[in-house]
């Protein structure tokens, strides 16, 4: 019984770690797309086009995420905010974003 619980707590643990491998390779795509997107101006349509292909499926699935139409909407919203994602993914811009709707919200009670 202890082999048994030992194995799936590995399989597990690989499983969570493949997801993150391919979550990174999401992040890549997407500041790869922001790249283009401002020197070219197309950003939002090559992760679209990506995000569509069957490899950019295959790899959203294993990353944990449904590729969906949503999420490529989605996806094309945040290239087209042209925030590379480890300034998106920061503590300071998460700080920042958050003081800001709150004083959007302060400014609408007002």
């Amino acid at each position: 019984m202890k082999d048994f619980v030992d194995g799936t707590a590995f399989n597990a643990e690989q499983g969570n770690r493949a997801r993150k491998l391919f979550a990174a390779v999401v992040l890549a795509a997407l500041d790869d797309a922001i790249a283009d997107d401002k020197k070219y101006g197309n950003g939002p349509e090559q992760i679209a086009r990506w995000a569509r292909s069957r490899d950019g499926r295959e790899v959203l699935s294993c990353a944990g995420i449904d590729p969906t139409e949503r999420v490529v909407q989605g996806l094309m919203e945040f290239v087209a905010r042209g925030v590379r994602t480890s300034v998106a993914l920061s503590r300071e811009e998460s700080e920042r974003r958050n003081a800001a709707a709150a004083a959007g919200v302060h400014s609408e009670a007002a």
